[in-house]
């Protein structure tokens, strides 16, 4: 079954010549952020951490049996996830949404390099010992687990070690 479209009102417009269209001033991406939109991006993060609270994301003996492979119930959350995560890319790339910086998401295929293996590596190493990530630490702060202080300042430190060390080759486009 075909979607008929409907024609918008900039394709009824008479046509400018292509001389007046290149002279005119390119339109610009506003990516300033609303205070509507900070209030709803503040409203699902604490539906977020209250989901990831709910699922025991935030409980270091869940974790732990995870990986060794006792309990498999955050595998289901973590693939729930990445379902609602791949539905958002999808949508945004349909509907030609910009992200924040304004450009259009780049679905080009990422070349293998081993620095990106030791960074997984690392960050599940880290993963595993902390019995957090960044999402979930700050749920961790939020239920009052004092002991994730101590990973949100080991995520300080990794993110400032990076800065200071960060490869010469690094465009700031590091994933």
């Amino acid at each position: 079954m075909a979607i008929a479209r409907k024609t918008s009102r900039a394709s009824k417009a008479p046509k400018k010549s292509i001389a007046a269209a290149s002279a005119a001033k390119p339109e610009e991406i506003s990516t300033a952020i609303s205070p509507r939109s900070i209030s709803i991006f503040i409203l699902f993060g604490f539906l977020f951490g209250y989901f990831l609270s709910k699922a025991r994301a935030t409980s270091y003996d869940a974790i732990v049996d995870m990986f060794m492979l006792k309990e498999f119930q955050l595998y289901g959350v973590l693939g729930v996830a990445i379902l609602v995560v791949a539905a958002g890319l999808f949508l945004t790339h349909r509907f030609k949404k910009p992200t924040l910086s304004g450009a259009a998401l780049d679905w080009k295929l990422l070349k293998f390099e081993p620095k990106r293996l030791i960074g997984a590596l690392l960050f599940g190493a880290g993963w595993a010992l902390a019995g957090a990530t960044p999402a979930t630490v700050l749920t961790q702060l939020g239920e009052g687990k004092v002991f994730a202080v101590f990973t949100v300042a080991g995520i300080f430190v990794g993110v400032w070690a990076f800065q200071k060390w960060k490869p010469k080759d690094s465009s700031g486009n590091n994933c």
